[in-house]
């Protein structure tokens, strides 16, 4: 009786928003995971003796003290564990699953890959596994 009371116009918009919203969502789990570099088997990654040195080198001058794009700050544990204004970009013990190791990997849509193409070299496949290393043993 509902779907009756509702006219073809507005059915037609609410089947084409949900189309719409289930395609987004499809879109932001299209990375294929297999494409990663492999986590480093190095031991007692931190943030602070492994990741902040890597950060520095390549993140902090636009997700840093000074400039924080997408209000995301790479510059402390905290910082980096927050996320910014689209989440978080880790999750600790998931590295396949943190956008932060999909984006520093260039996967997915490229206006997402970290550093951006014309802003500098993206890491090595080194850095990337000690970072997928660091967040597999809970990002501490």
């Amino acid at each position: 009786m509902f779907m009756k009371s509702i006219s073809l116009k507005l059915r037609i918009a609410i089947t084409l928003a949900i189309s719409i919203l289930a395609a987004a969502a499809a879109d932001k789990k299209s990375i294929d995971v297999s494409k990663l570099p492999p986590s480093s088997s190095a031991k007692d990654v931190t943030y602070e003796k492994d990741i902040k040195p890597i950060f520095q080198k390549t993140c902090f001058k636009c997700h840093g003290a000074e400039k924080q794009k997408g209000k995301l700050r790479l510059d402390s544990l905290a910082a980096t564990l927050k996320g910014g204004e689209d989440g978080k970009v880790v999750e600790p013990g998931e590295s396949a699953k943190s956008v932060l190791v999909h984006n520093v990997s260039r996967l997915g849509d490229e206006d997402d890959w970290m550093p951006p193409v014309d802003k500098g070299d993206p890491l090595s496949k080194d850095q990337i596994g000690l970072i997928r290393a660091w967040i597999d043993q809970g990002a501490k």
